[in-house]
C-alpha cells in the first residue's frame, strides 16, 4: 500500500487529483482532529465527484456503469484504507460482495498508484481490463474477483481463518444480504469467533424497488443480530460517528457489522433515494451535478465524449428485437383468455429482482396478482416456483441472468424430482453485450440438463429471434415439466429465407426437439442457435456466394437430439457447431458424439467460449473467435 495518490503524465485527465491527500489514521485514537476530519470530508466528496465523472464517461459511451453503489461507500472505504495507511493490523484489501460498485476499486487503484488516472476515462471499453466487476490480477490494484452479487462473504471467512491477528473488512449492501449463502457465512464467522468486519450499505434500493415495499420483515441489522453478529448501526453520512464505529469495530475482536444507513446517491439531485441510481448516471445528470461542484474541465470532457458503435452489414437476416423483454409481453398474451381467478389459479411468477432484464415487468404490470418481487434470492425462488407448479394444471413462473442458473442446480434436480411444472426464463445468455465481463458470462446452460434419463422431460430452447421466440412459447407455456427458455442480453435480427421472408414468419410451426433446417447444403453444415444463428447465417451466405455450397441447420431444442436433421448433416463432408457457451459444457460436445453414435463421421468442429472476458460489449463476440467474420474463416479452412 503506497501512501500518495498517482499523479497523471501530461493533460489527459481533466480533474486534479493532487486534491485528495490521503490520511493514515491509527483506530485506536476514536476522534479524528479537526484537520483530518476536514480532509476526510474534502477527500470523500472529491472522489464521489470523480465517480460521478469516469462513470457518466462510460453513460457517454453506451456502456453503462453503475454509479451508486460505488458513490455510496467512498466514505467507509477511505476509513478502511487510512486504517490500511495505518499502524493496524488491517490486511489491504477491499473486499466487496456487490460486484457492480468496482468503479471504487478502480479509483482505489489510482489512489493507491497503482494505475493512471486517465484510465478511468476509459472505464468499461474493450480491452481497458476495467469490467463491469472486480476481477483478481485482470486490472492494476484490484486483488480479487467479487463474482455476481453476495458471493464474498463465505470467501472472506477463509481468509481471516488464513490471517489470524488481522482485521479483515468486507463491504456488502442491503441488497447482497438477500443471498442465502451471507447466513450460512454469518453463522461460521460467529461459531469461529472470525475477525470479519462487514460494512453494510443500507439504503434501501435494489434494480427493481425498493426493499422496505417488496419485502417487509426483512431488516439487515435484525437478519445478521439473528445469527449471533455484534450490531452497529448509525448514520452513514456523519463521518464523525462512522469513523468511531469503524474504530470501535477494528478494536474488537470478532465478527461486527456495522449497517450504514443512507439513500441511495445521497447528494444527487435526480437520483437521491430512487432505484435508477443503482445503474449508470446519465449524462445530463453528471453534467448538472459537476457544473455545481465547479469541475469545468470534466463538463467539457463529457460533453465531447462520443457514443461506441460498429458497423457490419449482416447477410440473411434484418430488424432487431430483444427476445428478453418480449418474453415477458408474450406471456401476457398468453394470460390475457384466463379470467382473473383462473390466472391466481394456475399461474404465478417469482422475480428476483431483474423484472425489467427478463420482461417480467410486463406481467407485473398487467397481472400484479400473480406476481412476487421475491429479491435477490435466487435459489429460493426457483424452488418456491416448483413448489407452485407441484400440481398438474399450474404453471411457476420463474426469471433472472444464465449466470444464475449455475447457484440454482440443487433445486432444479429438488423440482425435477416432485415432478414440478416451471417455465423459467435464463436471460443474457451466452456473452454478446455482457458488459459484466466474466462472471456475468451465461455459458453453463446445459447444466440444467442433468437429470436422468428416465422419465426426464427437461427442455432447454434457445429461440433465434423474436418471432421464433413466440412461436416457441405459443408452443410450450402449458407444457408439463422443467422448461428453459433462454435469451440474450444483445437485440438480435430476424432470420430470412433466401427469397427475404422472414424464416419464423406466417405459417411457421415450432415442434419441440424439432431442428430447423435454414440453408440446405451439400459440402456441410454449421449447427448454431440463438444469437450465434444469424452470425453464422451471414457466414454461410458469404461462402454459397463463392460456390461452396454450405448448409446451416438451428437447433433451438438444445437438449433434444433430432435424429433425421443429426443425420442429414452427418452426411455430408462436416459439421461444425457455432455456439456462445462454454466450449467444455455446450452443444458441441454432445453433438460429436451424437454422430458417432449413429455411424456418422465427417469432419467436426465446434466453436464455442474458451477466453475470459476482455470487457466492452459487443466485441466479446470477436474476443472468442465467434463473430461472422471469424466463422467465415472457420468454415473455409474446415472446407479446404
Amino acid at each position: 500500500m503506497t501512501s500518495s495518490c498517482t499523479t497523471v503524465v501530461g493533460n489527459d485527465f481533466p480533474m486534479d487529483l493532487s486534491t485528495f491527500k490521503p490520511l493514515a489514521l491509527d483506530a485506536k485514537v476514536s476522534e479524528l482532529t479537526t484537520d483530518q476530519l476536514a480532509q476526510l470530508k474534502s477527500n470523500v466528496n472529491f472522489c464521489r465527484d470523480l465517480i460521478v465523472f469516469f462513470t457518466a464517461v462510460a453513460d457517454a459511451k453506451g456502456l453503462g456503469g453503475h454509479t451508486g453503489g460505488p458513490y455510496d461507500i467512498v466514505p467507509e472505504v477511505l476509513i478502511a484504507d487510512a486504517f490500511m495507511r495505518g499502524d493496524n493490523d488491517v490486511l489491504p484489501y477491499y473486499f466487496d460482495e456487490a460486484g457492480h460498485r468496482v468503479a471504487i476499486q478502480y479509483l482505489m487503484s489510482v489512489l493507491n498508484g497503482e494505475m493512471d488516472a486517465e484510465k478511468l476515462l476509459h472505464y468499461r471499453e474493450f480491452d481497458s481490463k476495467l469490467p463491469g466487476h472486480p476481477e483478481r490480477d485482470f486490472t492494476p490494484g484490484v486483488k480479487f474477483s467479487s463474482g455476481r452479487l453476495g458471493h464474498m462473504w463465505p470467501f472472506v471467512n477463509g481468509v481471516a481463518m488464513a490471517n489470524p491477528g488481522k482485521c479483515v473488512f468486507m463491504f456488502g449492501s442491503d441488497g447482497s444480504q438477500m443471498e442465502g449463502n451471507d447466513a450460512e457465512a454469518a453463522r461460521l464467522a460467529v461459531a469461529q469467533g472470525l475477525n470479519v468486519k462487514l460494512v453494510i450499505d443500507d439504503n434501501d434500493v435494489t434494480i427493481a424497488d425498493h426493499p422496505s415495499n417488496y419485502m417487509k420483515g426483512y431488516a439487515v441489522s435484525k437478519t445478521l443480530a439473528g445469527h449471533g453478529l455484534a450490531i452497529c448501526e448509525g448514520d452513514g453520512e456523519d463521518l464523525s460517528a462512522l469513523y468511531r464505529r469503524m474504530c470501535k469495530a477494528v478494536t474488537t475482536d470478532g465478527p461486527i457489522a456495522l449497517i450504514n444507513d443512507r439513500k441511495m446517491a445521497v447528494g444527487i439531485e435526480g437520483l437521491e433515494g430512487s432505484c435508477h441510481g443503482h445503474d449508470v448516471i446519465k449524462v445530463a445528470t453528471a453534467i448538472t451535478y459537476l457544473t455545481e461542484k465547479g469541475h469545468n474541465g470534466a463538463v467539457d470532457y463529457l460533453k465531447n465524449v462520443t457514443k461506441s458503435s460498429r458497423s457490419y452489414d449482416y447477410l440473411g437476416s434484418e430488424g432487431s428485437g430483444k427476445n428478453r423483454d418480449l418474453f415477458g409481453k408474450i406471456v401476457v398474451d398468453l394470460l390475457s383468455g384466463l379470467s382473473e381467478t383462473e390466472r391466481k389459479d394456475k399461474v404465478h411468477v417469482y422475480d428476483s429482482d431483474l423484472e425489467g432484464s427478463c420482461g417480467l415487468h410486463h406481467i407485473h404490470k398487467a397481472y400484479p396478482e400473480i406476481y412476487t418481487s421475491a429479491g435477490i434470492m435466487e435459489r429460493g425462488n426457483y424452488s418456491a416456483a416448483a413448489g407452485f407448479g407441484m400440481d398438474e394444471g399450474r404453471q411457476g413462473i420463474f426469471g433472472t441472468f444464465s449466470a444464475f442458473q449455475e447457484m440454482c442446480i440443487s433445486e432444479i434436480t429438488m423440482a425435477r424430482l416432485n415432478e414440478s411444472n416451471v417455465l423459467a426464463h435464463f436471460s443474457h445468455a451466452g456473452i454478446d453485450d455482457m458488459a459484466d465481463n466474466t462472471c456475468h458470462y451465461g455459458i453453463n446452460n446445459f447444466f440444467a440438463d442433468n437429470g436422468i434419463a428416465e422419465g426426464d422431460h427437461t427442455k432447454l430452447y434457445f429461440p433465434a429471434d423474436a418471432l421464433q421466440m413466440e412461436a416457441c412459447m405459443n408452443k410450450i407455456f402449458w407444457d408439463k415439466g422443467l422448461r428453459f427458455v433462454y435469451s440474450t442480453r444483445s437485440a438480435v435480427p430476424n432470420i430470412l429465407k433466401e427469397d427475404g421472408t422472414a424464416y419464423f414468419g406466417d405459417g411457421y410451426v415450432f415442434t419441440p426437439g424439432k431442428d430447423d433446417v435454414i440453408r440446405e447444403g451439400t459440402a456441410g453444415y454449421v449447427v448454431s442457435f440463438g444469437e450465434m444463428l444469424y452470425r453464422s447465417l451471414d457466414a454461410v451466405e458469404r461462402l454459397r456466394s463463392e460456390g461452396i455450397d454450405v448448409g446451416l441447420i438451428n437447433k433451438t431444442t438444445l437438449n433434444i437430439e433430432d435424429d433425421e436433421n443429426i443425420t442429414k448433416a452427418g452426411k455430408t463432408g462436416f459439421v461444425l457447431v457455432a455456439e456462445s457457451q462454454n466450449e467444455r459444457t455446450g452443444l458441441g460436445a454432445r453433438y460429436g458424439s451424437w454422430l458417432l453414435k449413429r455411424g456418422l463421421s465427417p469432419k467436426y468442429a465446434h466453436y464455442g467460449v474458451t477466453k475470459l472476458g476482455n470487457g466492452g460489449l459487443w466485441e466479446h463476440m470477436g474476443h472468442q473467435g465467434l463473430d461472422a467474420t471469424d466463422l467465415y474463416a472457420k468454415i473455409k479452412n474446415l472446407v479446404s
